[in-house]
C-alpha cells in the first residue's frame, strides 16, 4: 500500500488577531493524531511580520515561520481580524500564489475580509461572522454574502466560517473531505464537540448543540435516536418519548440542535452511512437498512443530495485515498 502524502496546513497570524481562532487550527491539525491515521497533517503558524506581535487581546506571541514560508502549504487558514484594515500586501500576495497553485485557502470569522481583499471570494459565496455580514457585502458587492450559515465550501478551494465556533465546524469538515467521517468524529469526540451541527448563525440559543444528559427529555432521546436509527420514527412518536406535546418537542427541538427532527435524523443517518462506506465492506442494500433509509435507491438519493456523490463514488473515491 502507497503511504498517504502528508498534508501541510499553516495558520496565518498577525498584530490584533483574534486567539481563539488562532487556537482552532492549532487544537484541530497541530496536535499530532497519528493513532487515528498516518501521517498526521504538519502544521505550522506563519507570522505577516518578523518579531513579536500583540494578539487583540493584548499580550504577545511570536513565531518562526514568515509568509514566505507559505509556499509549501496545503492548507492556509486566515483567523478573524476585528479591525477589517488593509492587510498586508505581502500576505495577500501569497494568498494569491497559494490558490493559483492549488492550495486550499481558509477564512474563519472576519478572515474573510483578508480573502476578498485578495480577490479570492469574488463572484463566489462566502459567510463570516453576522455581524460583519453587511459590511462585507457593502464592501465587496461581487461576493454573494450568506449570513445564515455556520461555512461556506464554495468549491475551488476557497472556504469561509463565521464566527468563534464555526471555525470548528469547519475544520472538522475539511478533516472529513481529508481522512472521512470516522476520523473527524474521533477528532471531535476528543475536542468534545459535535463533528457535524445543523442549523446556522441564526440559532441565537443558550444551549445549541445535544446534551445527553439524563435529566433532559431532549437529551435523552437524541440519544434514542441515535441508537435507534435504523427505525422509522415520527415527530409524535418521539413528542411521546420526550413527555412532550408534538409542537412543544419540536420548538425545543430545534431550540437545542437548530434545526427540525426529520433535517437531524437525516443527518445523522448520512453520518452513519459514511462511516459504513469507509470502514466496511457491507453491501449498499444492507448499509440502507442499517441507517435507516430502507431501500439503496432511498440512500442514494438522499446521500446524493447532502453529499453531492453516490455512495458506491464515495467509498471507491475513499478507499483509493487510502491507497495513495
Amino acid at each position: 500500500m502507497a503511504s498517504r502524502k502528508r498534508h501541510t496546513v499553516a495558520a496565518v497570524a498577525f498584530p490584533g488577531i483574534a486567539p481563539f481562532e488562532l487556537s482552532v487550527p492549532c487544537e484541530v491539525f497541530g496536535i499530532d493524531r497519528s493513532e487515528l491515521v498516518s501521517p498526521w497533517y504538519r502544521f505550522f503558524v506563519a507570522s505577516t511580520q518578523p518579531g513579536p506581535f500583540v494578539t487583540g487581546v493584548g499580550y504577545r506571541m511570536e513565531t518562526e515561520f514568515g509568509l514566505d514560508d507559505l509556499a509549501r502549504a496545503d492548507t492556509i487558514i486566515v483567523p478573524a481580524d476585528h479591525k477589517h484594515g488593509p492587510p498586508p500586501e505581502a500576505l495577500l500576495d501569497a494568498l494569491r500564489a497559494a490558490h493559483r497553485r492549488g492550495a486550499r485557502v481558509v477564512s474563519f470569522c472576519s478572515g474573510a475580509f483578508v480573502l476578498a481583499a485578495a480577490g479570492l471570494l469574488d463572484g463566489r459565496p462566502a459567510t463570516t461572522h453576522w455581524m460583519w455580514a453587511d459590511d462585507l457585502a457593502r464592501q465587496y458587492p461581487s461576493i454573494d454574502v450568506d449570513p445564515r450559515v455556520l461555512y461556506v465550501d464554495a468549491g475551488d478551494g476557497i472556504y469561509t466560517s463565521a464566527g468563534t465556533a464555526a471555525g470548528i465546524d469547519l475544520c472538522l469538515h475539511l478533516v472529513r473531505m481529508d481522512h472521512g467521517a470516522e476520523v473527524a468524529n474521533a477528532v471531535a469526540r476528543r475536542m468534545v464537540v459535535p463533528p457535524h451541527r445543523d442549523g446556522g448563525q441564526a440559532q441565537y440559543v443558550d444551549l445549541p448543540m445535544p446534551v445527553n444528559a439524563d435529566d433532559d427529555p431532549i437529551g435523552r432521546t437524541l440519544g434514542w435516536m441515535l441508537e435507534h436509527l435504523e427505525e422509522q420514527v415520527t415527530v409524535d412518536e418521539l413528542a411521546a418519548r420526550s413527555l412532550m406535546s408534538p409542537r412543544t418537542f419540536a420548538r425545543r427541538f430545534r431550540a437545542v440542535t437548530g434545526t427540525t427532527p426529520h433535517q437531524w435524523l437525516l443527518s445523522q443517518r448520512i453520518l452513519f452511512a459514511q462511516r459504513l462506506l469507509e470502514t466496511s465492506d457491507e453491501a449498499i442494500e444492507l448499509i440502507a437498512s442499517r441507517c435507516g433509509f430502507g431501500s439503496a435507491a432511498n440512500l442514494r438519493h438522499h446521500f446524493g443530495r447532502e453529499v453531492s456523490t453516490s455512495p458506491l463514488a464515495y467509498r471507491r473515491t475513499f478507499r483509493e485515498q487510502l491507497t495513495g
